[in-house]
C-alpha cells in the first residue's frame, strides 16, 4: 500500500507543475494593466514604470516565471500589491470559510444523495423512484445563485419568527463574537507552523467553537451554515443520487445478489452487505470530483449569503490584476483537489479487493 501511495504522489508532480504553469500564464494574459487598474487617473508613464519595476513586471516573462516557481518551492506565495498583505495571511483569513462551507455542503450532498439513490434503486419504477429522480433533475437544473436567493426568501422572510426560520447571511448572529484558539491556548507567532494550523481552524467558526466547547456559538454558526450548504450542495446531491441509483441497480442484477436472496437473506441485508460495497466505486469517484465543483460553486454562494471566503477575494483580485492572490488561491485549491483525488484512488483499494496493490 505504501508503494501505491508513493506512486500516486509521484504522478501528481507533473500535474502540479502543469497547474503552476497554467495559472501563471492565465494570470498574465488577462487584459489590462495592473498599474492603471490600481492607480486609475494617477497612473502615468513614470509612476507605472516605478510600479512595474517594484513588482518585477518590467522583467522578461520567463524570468518572472522562474522566480514564481522558486518562490513556490520555498513556500512563498507572494504579497498583494494592492494591500501589501501576504497571500498566506489572506489564505488563513479567507480559505477556512470556504473550506467550512464546502465540508457542510459535501456532508449534506453525500448523505442525502446516497440515501435517495439507494431508496430509488430498491423501489425501482415506483412512485418514490420517479419522485426522487424528478427531484434530482430539478436539483441539477437550478443555478446556485437562484436556489440561494429562494432559500433566503423562504426561510428568512416567509418563515420569519417561526421555529424553522434560518439566518440569510453572515456567519454568526449580531453581538456574538468568537475568541481565536491561539489566544485561548496561549500560542504566539513563535510557534510557526502550529500557530498557522491553529489560526486556520480558528477561522472555521463551528470548528473553533467545537474545540473550545462553546456550544451556543457552535449551534449559532451551524444555523448560519444550513442555507448556504443546501444551496451549494444541491447540485452535487442530485448527481450523487443518480449515480448511486444507476450503480446499485447494476449490482442488484448480478448473479451473486440472486444467490444471496436465494439463501434467505433479508433484502436490507442484501443491499447493505452485498450490494452497496460493490456499488460504491462510481459513487466515491463522483464525490471526489464534486469537491472541485463545491469550491468553485462557493464563489456564487458566498456572494448570495454575504460570506467572506475565497470567492470574493479572488473576484476582487481578478478585477485588480492582483497576480499573487490569483495564483496563490488557485494553487491552494488545485492542490487540495489533487489530494482529494489521491484519497479517492486510495479508497478504491479498500472498497474493491481486486484492485489492491500487491
Amino acid at each position: 500500500m505504501a508503494q501505491y501511495i508513493i506512486r500516486r504522489l509521484l504522478i501528481t508532480i507533473p500535474v502540479l507543475f502543469g497547474i503552476l504553469t497554467l495559472v501563471f500564464v492565465i494570470a498574465h494574459i488577462l487584459p489590462g494593466d495592473p498599474c492603471h487598474i490600481l492607480l486609475g487617473e494617477r497612473a502615468n508613464a513614470q509612476v507605472c514604470g516605478d510600479f512595474n519595476h517594484r513588482f518585477g513586471f518590467d522583467r522578461p516573462v520567463f524570468d518572472q516565471y522562474v522566480t514564481y516557481l522558486g518562490n513556490f518551492a520555498h513556500g512563498d506565495l507572494g504579497s498583494s500589491f494592492r494591500t501589501s498583505r501576504s497571500v498566506t495571511s489572506l489564505l488563513l483569513e479567507r480559505l477556512p470559510m470556504t473550506v467550512e462551507l464546502s465540508i457542510y455542503a459535501l456532508i449534506f450532498a453525500t448523505t442525502v444523495g446516497i440515501l435517495l439513490g439507494v431508496i430509488s434503486a430498491v423501489r425501482r419504477n415506483s412512485k418514490v423512484d420517479v419522485a426522487t429522480m424528478a427531484f434530482a433533475n430539478l436539483g441539477v437544473s437550478i443555478p446556485v445563485f437562484v436556489l440561494g436567493l429562494l432559500l433566503a426568501f423562504v426561510f428568512a422572510i416567509l418563515l420569519k419568527n417561526t421555529p424553522i426560520s434560518l439566518p440569510p447571511s453572515g456567519r454568526l448572529s449580531p453581538g456574538i463574537s468568537i475568541i481565536p484558539l491561539a489566544t485561548r491556548w496561549g500560542l504566539t507567532n513563535d510557534h510557526g507552523f502550529i500557530r498557522g494550523v491553529v489560526d486556520f481552524l480558528s477561522n472555521m467558526y463551528t470548528v473553533n467553537a467545537l474545540l473550545s466547547a462553546q456550544w451556543s456559538i457552535f449551534f449559532d454558526g451551524l444555523r448560519h451554515m444550513i442555507l448556504p450548504a443546501i444551496a451549494l450542495g444541491t447540485i452535487p446531491l442530485a448527481i450523487i443520487a443518480r449515480i448511486t441509483r444507476s450503480s446499485l441497480l447494476d449490482v442488484l442484477g448480478l448473479d451473486y445478489i440472486r444467490t444471496a436472496r436465494a439463501k434467505g437473506l433479508a433484502e436490507p441485508a442484501v443491499v447493505r452487505r452485498h450490494g452497496m460495497p460493490n456499488a460504491m466505486l462510481p459513487v466515491v469517484t463522483i464525490v471526489g470530483l464534486q469537491v472541485g465543483g463545491l469550491l468553485s460553486g462557493a464563489v456564487l454562494t458566498e456572494t448570495v449569503f454575504n460570506l467572506a471566503g475565497v470567492g470574493k477575494a479572488v473576484f476582487e483580485a481578478i478585477e485588480g490584476h492582483d497576480f499573487a492572490i490569483i495564483e496563490g488561491f488557485t494553487l491552494v485549491v488545485a492542490i487540495g483537489f489533487l489530494l482529494i483525488n489521491l484519497l479517492v484512488d486510495i479508497s478504491y483499494a479498500y472498497l474493491d479487493p481486486r484492485i489492491r496493490p500487491s
